[in-house]
């Protein structure tokens, strides 16, 4: 249970608007959501490992709010920051590089979702038994939690319910590193991150559905 302790204090997944995009959700929203989940991971997950430090005994308390924001910035805020400058001060060079920019970054994730599958089915399968029972119901849940939050507002339901099961496994991974737990928890985070993609999908694919058969 440690892995998917990790996973809870690990909010604001680099690759959250993308999937929020694929449900349906307006880009400005969902990438507007996703930074202020980063941003409030430097706070929240130093809290929330302090908590679970009284109930797993393989967390210590190593994580420091420093350390968080460091890994943060260096994988969400700067390239954001970036993006943005160069869209303020180089418009023309934005609007030019925009569609390659978008191809490779399509691309890309295409080839990590791929290699994903590839390299973490063998660890998969071995979380099997009662530790897939409880991902399984902690990613329906979820889902079903951020859609309902959203109330009848098609633009939040999708980025609600995606963002509750999409996890920074990056950070999670970091912490147990720097606990020395990479070795035990790295099955339960592939594992977390396959079934939350499946069942991700679906959502994703009936939410696409639903706002299309509204009419305009």
């Amino acid at each position: 249970m440690t892995g998917l302790a990790l996973l809870a204090a690990s909010p604001g997944a680099p690759l959250t608007t993308k999937r929020a995009q694929m449900a349906g959700c307006r880009f400005s929203y969902s990438a507007s959501f996703q930074l202020t989940l980063a941003i409030l991971a430097v706070c929240v997950t130093p809290i929330t490992l302090e908590i679970f430090v009284t109930l797993f005994e393989n967390i210590s308390e190593k994580v420091t709010i420093l350390e968080v924001t460091r890994q943060v910035i260096m994988v969400q805020l700067l390239p954001v920051s970036i993006g943005l400058l160069l869209q303020k001060f180089v418009p023309k060079f934005v609007e030019n590089i925009a569609q390659p920019l978008n191809f490779i970054a399509n691309s890309l994730f295409f080839v990590l979702v791929v290699l994903a599958g590839i390299l973490g089915i063998p660890l998969f399968f071995k979380v099997w038994g009662l530790p897939m029972v409880v991902i399984t119901i902690m990613v329906i849940a979820s889902l079903a939690i951020g859609h309902s939050l959203g109330g009848n507002n098609d633009d939040t339901r999708p980025i609600l319910a995606i963002s509750c099961i999409a996890r920074n496994v990056g950070l999670a991974l970091f912490i147990a590193i720097l606990n020395n737990v990479e070795q035990k928890v790295i099955p339960t985070l592939i594992a977390y991150v396959i079934l939350g993609a499946i069942l991700g999908s679906f959502y994703s694919i009936w939410n696409k559905r639903k706002l299309d058969q509204q009419p305009t």
